[in-house]
């Protein structure tokens, strides 16, 4: 009964979503102002349809009806019950199935906190919502139903999430993911419902702004929990391996980066207005092109989820309708997004552009890295490989170069900025070389050429964002603590947020040229060094979980001869499926992780052992957890909040306070 009820919400939910695409468009093509309020209902509608759809599929999955195809595919009776909320999303199915609930969230959010928007422009931008919810849940309703049944011949029991899955990380990563993935969609249909109304001024970028900022928010995290569940749960110590699912998701997250900075500078400017609204279009399109590559089965990866070659098709032609009508309706208004005034060569917004710019480029090198083996498959040029070296080769130095620019644009001034006013800034570039060289030399006694560079442009980036905080505080009549305080909300986020992406440009620097690995055999007594810390085998012993048996091997770690902490690695059978899985053991600390994996059993009662000493691997997740904090103040700014329109004076829509 209750799969019953939940595919006849996952069918009222497409008929919402079909009255969100096309009442509103008609009020607007008819005067008509009931239909275009017709477009906050449906989204409301389309969202409580949905959210009893999923509800009653994880109700499936906590009853163990494994009359249900998806079910007995995705769990077991023995599976621990937050595991099964968990393997709601953990196959094809159920995370389509999120992917549109999410996204109906996101359309109930927008009619909720948009109400003293313009009833055109946000009947428009719901509109456009409901088109994108149309395509997607005719996909899961079509290709991709978790309601099918397999009656009348069904398994008493089911085939159990994959074991890789059975990690809590994996009940927090994908929602966070599917939030920021999804949440691009909002500043997408604000730029078209721009395009459309012919309104692309200040004010447009301003009620789009907050919107991007909680979907680049919800990705920075979503991508740190994926690269964190990657770190302990593999076994291997990597934190990043430019998997192409990995990509999927940063590709998005470098362009939706981007979009951000274009963004202030239309809101504050007038300026960009053009490449405001195709960085909306490429975030949104790489969005999609994430869940083509994932669902698709043109690609092989642990993070992949379906492998139905006509599943593709159906996102690819979604891919294309979408993105094809967008890039359509871009050039047909292009003439309609002249800047609203000037920049000189040298300004804030000539380095805003170059930041950009370099966003982009780096977002295209992962693209073509990401596609350059599926368009080599198809053109029988053979199995190409790309990896790690391509991706660092070419992303590392842009990524030096932003940092460059970085530090530059938070010391220029808007409009024009005189060439000398640079001439003090030798002080800062002085004391962020010296910092760069002292630092790793007082930490590891070692400080080669590529890490001096990493850290003298981090440096570079915090001293000029303390030289701009104080030359901008200094300059307030009522004392230095006031005029920090008189600092907006805005400006401090996006500091927060520069110094987020040095925290993980640092961690990313020591822990790749300092790490120590060590693969050893070891018994009962033995020993081995790795980073200044000994780690003495103590043996094994059985474990039995849940649903899987585990040797677990106990491991004393001394410093200086003295014990400060105990490992208990695992080598786990999930029973069902029969599958190994490594567990590492990990000693944590804001300055290095320990880090133990055991392998495979030796002779001699000996067993083979990975150990890693990894100095500053959590700055990684640190910084991105910074970056995103920094979006969240930013979005706090007193501009982003409920605010009354004013009428509309010679086409153009201004706020007031």
């Amino acid at each position: 009964m209750i799969a019953e009820l939940g595919h006849f919400a996952l069918i009222l939910g497409l008929v919402m979503a079909v009255l969100q695409a096309t009442l509103p468009l008609y009020g607007l093509y008819t005067g008509s102002v009931p239909f275009q309020r017709t477009a906050r209902s449906a989204a409301f509608l389309q969202a409580f349809c949905l959210s009893l759809a999923f509800v009653s599929l994880t109700t499936a999955f906590l009853q163990n009806d494994f009359s249900l195809d998806y079910v007995a595919r995705q769990s077991n009776s023995l599976l621990p019950y937050y595991y099964k909320i968990s393997a709601v999303w953990g196959g094809h199915e159920g995370s389509l199935l999120l992917w549109v609930l999410v996204l109906s969230w996101w359309s109930a959010a927008v009619a909720l906190f948009s109400q003293n928007l313009p009833r055109e422009m946000i009947a428009r931008v719901l509109a456009i919502m409901g088109m994108v919810s149309v395509a997607l849940i005719s996909f899961v309703v079509i290709t991709s139903n978790p309601f099918n049944y397999l009656l009348p011949d069904f398994p008493m029991d089911g085939a159990d999430l994959n074991p890789l899955l059975q990690d809590i990380g994996l009940i927090i990563h994908p929602p966070m993911l599917y939030m920021g993935y999804v949440g691009f969609t909002v500043p997408f249909a604000f730029a078209m419902a721009g395009l459309m109304g012919g309104r692309l001024d200040s004010a447009w970028a301003r009620w789009s702004r907050p919107w991007a900022l909680a979907a680049w928010c919800f990705l920075a995290v979503g991508i740190a929990l994926g690269s964190w569940w990657a770190y302990y749960e593999l076994g291997w110590g990597g934190w990043w391996f430019w998997d192409p699912v990995e990509n999927a998701s940063f590709m998005p997250w470098l362009a939706g980066t981007a979009l951000l900075h274009s963004l202030a500078v239309s809101e504050k400017r007038g300026v960009f207005k053009a490449w405001t609204v195709m960085l909306a279009i490429i975030a949104f399109a790489l969005s999609l092109l994430g869940t083509f590559l994932v669902r698709s089965g043109v690609l092989t990866s642990v993070h992949a989820f379906a492998s139905d070659p006509a599943r593709g098709m159906f996102v690819l032609g979604i891919l294309t309708v979408v993105i094809g009508a967008s890039l359509l309706l871009f050039a047909l208004r292009a003439d309609r997004l002249n800047s609203e005034s000037r920049y000189a060569w040298l300004s804030r917004e000539s380095f805003l552009l170059v930041n950009n710019l370099l966003l982009i480029t780096a977002t295209t090198v992962v693209l073509l890295g990401t596609l350059f083996p599926l368009i080599a498959d198809a053109f029988n040029l053979g199995k190409i490989s790309v990896g790690a070296p391509y991706f660092n080769a070419l992303f590392v130095p842009i990524t030096l170069v932003l940092l460059v620019f970085l530090g530059l644009g938070s010391l220029t001034n808007w409009k024009r900025h005189q060439l000398n006013a640079f001439l003090p800034l030798w002080k800062v570039a002085v004391a962020s070389v010296a910092l760069g060289v002292a630092l790793p030399l007082f930490v590891f006694g070692t400080a080669p050429i590529k890490v001096a560079l990493s850290l003298s442009l981090c440096s570079w980036v915090v001293l000029s964002i303390a030289r701009d905080m104080y030359l901008k505080a200094k300059t307030a009549k009522q004392g230095f603590g006031a005029g920090l305080l008189r600092l907006s909300r805005s400006y401090y986020g996006m500091q927060l947020a520069h110094l987020g992406l040095v925290i993980t440009v640092i961690g990313v620097t020591l822990t790749s040229t300092y790490s120590v690995e060590k693969d050893v055999r070891l018994g009962m007594g033995d020993r081995v060094e790795v980073g200044n810390y000994q780690f003495e085998w103590q043996g094994v012993r059985e474990y039995k979980g849940a649903n899987f048996e585990s040797i677990q091997a106990k491991i004393q770690v001394f410093k200086d001869n003295k014990s400060i902490e105990y490992l208990y690695p695992e080598k786990r059978v999930y029973v069902v499926q029969n599958r190994s899985m490594t567990e590492a053991a990990i000693d944590g600390g804001l300055f290095r992780d320990l880090y133990v994996a055991i392998g495979e059993p030796l002779e001699n009662n000996q067993w083979a052992v990975r150990v890693y000493y990894k100095p500053f691997v959590r700055w990684l997740w640190l910084g991105a957890l910074v970056m995103a904090f920094g979006g969240i103040v930013a979005m706090s700014d007193r501009r982003y909040r409920l605010q009354k329109t004013s009428a509309v004076v010679a086409g153009t829509v201004e706020l007031s306070k």
